[in-house]
């Protein structure tokens, strides 16, 4: 058994320069910021919205940053129901929902939603809003993970341009904004914003007219209220031929505060709490996580294990941010590049059982101990794993239909029973909403690993796009069960098959 094998002493060496910076990290075992760190600082979601790319006829970044506020604006804070929670994606046939940026950037989200308990679509939507500002020169915003995805749309209660400016203050009010924060946040997203004439042809009247922005910009910046104030703006809510449709007339006309907004620090600072106010908006009964504004400093992986010969083995990865400047270091490619980049160093190593880490930098200054604050990285059994060396990844030459073979080992006999849920992001669904695939499935006994020194195995294939499972099962009258296990993190064996 893994318990009685004792503690691990790992010493790790290298020339790591200014490693400690601020010791951030996390009591491990924590799947949901581990997973929110990795999608912040090692996925490529950000890399689609890096310099404001294009994306039919409007932005990738004001794709994002409408859909996230269209899915928080059903929230009520009289009753606590509503809030960022991916219902977007059940309302897409509404009025105020029109547009092909919603289904663009559902699109965009479907393959990095984890399917999993957590970084669901509503988180994915709030990563999003984030990548937006970021992407386009705007405030970085600290990421909070737990949004809880609902499965029905609600009411429809999203602003719409040609509603008075009583209408949009109690909508607002209602979301939990004040009416000088309303008018900040129309600017804050409106810097960003355009609208084509197909889909608003109230707004854009003329039918030669195919697009129109709100300022003369691309970036983020205060341009949409600097040229207001100026009277220079071509922004069609202030001086569009529809007088009905003047919103963002009606809305910078209440308040005398828009002059703050001249000031671009004034205006980054201010933009960037009300967004991040606006996609932490969440329904009543929603816990999110504590905030990530930097990677965290070390991050452990999944251990993955393996028994063969008499010998049970594990493997893991430790990572470590490294803030020096070395351009020999991997960065990470989700951050734009104006945002401050936190290259890191992964270190792979094999050995057994509960485990900490020694961090030497060779430099003459004291080593580093990573040991989960002090308790170590204690694995709690050995009962049932899955067994990471004889598990496959098959691809097949001829087909895009590739799976992963699991094979679990069982601390038992044949009479054991197991069983996995499996939670995968794709589906078959051609438009919206993109639900996660979820599945449960009973293992059998695995023919081509014969048991060995008390342990069984079991198989099972499962879809290569699997992020997480669920384990469980039954050995000797014990129940096990291992819940959010990151198949993202595991280094199954390839095995190619001919066709």
């Amino acid at each position: 058994m893994l318990q009685s094998l004792g503690a691990l002493y790992v010493i790790i060496t290298a020339g790591l320069t200014g490693l400690v910076h601020s010791l951030s990290t996390f009591q491990w075992p924590n799947p949901q910021l581990a997973y929110a760190d990795k999608m912040l600082y090692e996925s490529t979601l950000g890399l689609l919205a890096q310099g404001c790319p294009p994306q039919d006829n409007s932005t990738v970044p004001a794709q994002w940053l409408r859909i996230a506020y269209h899915d928080m604006s059903m929230h009520d804070v009289d009753d606590g129901t509503g809030g960022l929670d991916a219902l977007i994606q059940f309302e897409l046939d509404r009025p105020q929902n029109i547009g092909q940026g919603m289904f663009d950037s559902l699109n965009d989200f479907r393959d990095f939603v984890a399917g999993a308990p957590f970084l669901g679509t509503a988180d994915t939507i709030a990563l999003g809003a984030i990548f937006a500002l970021a992407g386009c020169g705007g405030p970085v915003i600290p990421f909070s993970a737990g949004r809880v995805d609902t499965t029905e749309a609600g009411p429809e209660t999203v602003p719409e341009p040609q509603q008075d400016l009583a209408s949009h203050t109690e909508a607002f009010r209602r979301q939990g904004f004040t009416p000088t924060e309303m008018i900040s946040l129309v600017a804050c997203g409106h810097t960003l914003g355009r609208v084509r004439q197909v889909d608003f042809p109230l707004v854009v009247t003329n039918t030669e007219d195919f697009l129109q922005t709100f300022d003369t910009t691309t970036n983020f910046n205060n341009a949409v209220v600097s040229e207001y104030l100026q009277n220079t703006t071509q922004n069609i809510l202030v001086v569009g031929p529809n007088v009905t449709t003047r919103l963002d007339f009606r809305i910078f006309l209440s308040d005398g505060n828009l002059h703050s907004f001249l000031s671009s620090d004034t205006f980054n600072e201010t933009c960037g709490n009300l967004i991040e106010q606006m996609i932490n908006t969440v329904p009543s009964g929603v816990t999110l996580a504590q905030p990530i504004s930097e990677p965290f400093d070390y991050v452990v992986s999944e251990p993955l294990f393996s028994y063969r010969n008499g010998t049970m083995s594990m493997a893991t990865t430790l990572r470590i941010v490294n803030p020096s400047d070395n351009p020999s270091r991997t960065g990470h490619p989700a951050r734009p590049p104006d945002v401050p980049r936190h290259p890191h160093t992964l270190f792979k190593f094999s050995s057994v059982l509960s485990f900490w880490f020694k961090i030497n930098e060779n430099n003459g200054s004291d080593p580093v101990i990573v040991d989960n604050g002090g308790s170590s990285f204690a694995i709690g059994q050995d009962s049932v794993f899955i067994d990471n060396s004889r598990s496959e990844f098959v691809i097949f030459s001829s087909s895009l239909i590739n799976y992963q073979k699991v094979v679990m080992v069982v601390h038992g006999d044949a009479s054991s029973s197991m069983s996995i849920t499996t939670f995968d992001p794709h589906t078959n669904a051609s438009t919206p909403p993109y639900l996660p695939t979820i599945i449960t499935t009973n293992l059998q006994l695995d023919d081509s690993n014969p048991a060995e020194g008390g342990f069984t195995f079991f198989t099972v294939n499962v879809s290569s796009t699997v992020t997480f499972l669920n384990i469980s099962g039954n050995v000797g009258g014990i129940s096990y069960t291992q819940e959010n296990f990151d198949m993202t993190a595991v280094d199954f064996t390839f095995v190619s098959i001919s066709q």
